[in-house]
């Protein structure tokens, strides 16, 4: 911005452009006629897991394969001199695994031959348009389950008794007419129940939670149960600061994403079932807060850089799904209600994270980002990992 000074406008002292781009948080990187790194942000080096002085010393292919998409952009960029963005890109090699990667390059004139490449994991930006489209989802069921619960819960209570003392006077053969209105009645009394998670609830209180306590949780309860056929990995960031939120939430949330790949597994007949879960960090990400109505103040921007994956080597999600699968009454299963995913993108929404999800046969990846608890939000935490509720 231009200032004034005794009636004059004084020009700003200009920036090192190096240090604007080192302070974005999306991978920025320039590569030479050779495709050898000339610049890496920090939020590069976070991308490709290496230092800004071992990129200096590589190129881009010692990260990826020679024949990929990726090279044929770089090309076209420098024949036409334009700027290209490409979209869904796979980068795998031995040092590299990234899907879904949505690129922009453009030329650097000032370097014969140089390129600026832009770099971002599609799933962060899809998760937050899920986000975004989830909402009034969410509210058109939340007014849904209000007037369920007041008009079909009081009727249903009515009909399940009278089918009940009708069961005891019928003769055998008509007794099991009058036991199939009972478990009907209760289905749909337990459909009805689980829409009223959506309805106004009051907040839960949030503190520091230990999320490597919550994952063991739920893989105890699934190895005693649903998932006592299913081998678990698990893969953990022992240095990972607590997580905001409530703990019973959290536990809903992975336990039914768990449950998920599970019954998928289960359902394919897959001899060697494997549900891994692990944790990370990853710097950059931020959303709205909680309950803040997504404004873009600065205080209402609230870091999410802890990862929590739950992946299963199940079947895959099949593709028209893809799209819609955070939406309530969305399910591939036969007997699923379409209830557990769009309660778990609730939850997650409400808690100020992002919820996402990869998916291919033989591998299913759901990632939640979440914000860590700060040392004001935390008081007297165990250190890693944050304090038990």
């Amino acid at each position: 911005m231009l200032r004034t000074v005794l009636g004059r406008r004084e020009k700003p002292a200009l920036v090192d452009p190096a240090l604007v781009l080192g302070a974005l948080p999306v991978a920025i990187v320039a590569l030479d006629a050779a495709d050898r790194f000339l610049f890496a942000n920090a939020a590069a080096e976070q991308f490709f897991l290496a230092s800004a002085v071992q990129l200096s010393e590589m190129g881009l292919a010692d990260f990826v394969v020679p024949d990929d998409a990726l090279f044929r952009l770089l090309e076209q960029v420098r024949a036409e001199g334009v700027s290209i963005a490409g979209h869904d890109l796979i980068l795998e090699s031995p040092r590299l695994s990234r899907r879904s990667v949505g690129v922009h390059l453009a030329p650097l004139p000032e370097v014969k031959g140089a390129v600026v490449l832009k770099l971002q994991d599609g799933p962060v930006a899809r998760a937050f348009d899920q986000g975004m489209g989830f909402s009034p989802a969410a509210r058109g069921v939340a007014g849904m389950a209000a007037v369920l619960a007041h008009e079909v819960k009081n009727p249903l209570s009515g009909i399940r008794g009278a089918a009940q003392l009708l069961e005891a006077t019928l003769e055998p053969a008509d007794r099991e007419l009058a036991v199939l209105i009972r478990d009907e009645a209760d289905r749909i009394r337990a459909l009805v129940e689980q829409m009223e998670a959506f309805g106004e609830q009051p907040p839960e209180r949030r503190g520091a939670v230990n999320i490597h306590r919550v994952l063991e949780h739920v893989r105890r309860l699934a190895m005693s149960g649903f998932a006592r056929n299913i081998r678990f990995v698990e893969a953990y960031d022992p240095s990972l600061p607590p997580v905001l939120g409530s703990r019973d939430q959290l536990v809903q949330v992975i336990l039914n994403l768990v449950k998920n790949a599970a019954e998928a597994i289960n359902e394919s007949g897959a001899g060697s079932g494997e549900i891994a879960l692990s944790t990370g960090f990853q710097a950059g990400v931020y959303r709205a807060g909680p309950g803040e109505g997504g404004g873009s103040g600065p205080e209402e921007r609230r870091h999410i850089p802890l990862v929590v994956v739950v992946r299963d080597n199940g079947p895959g999600i099949a593709e028209v799904l893809k799209p819609h699968l955070f939406e309530p009454f969305v399910s591939g299963r036969r007997a699923g209600t379409g209830l557990g995913l769009a309660l778990a993108a609730k939850i997650v929404d409400e808690h100020g994270g992002l919820i996402d999800v990869e998916s291919r046969p033989g591998r299913t990846e759901f990632r939640l980002r979440l914000p860590m608890a700060t040392d004001k939000e935390a008081p007297g935490g165990e250190g890693p990992g944050g304090e038990t509720q």
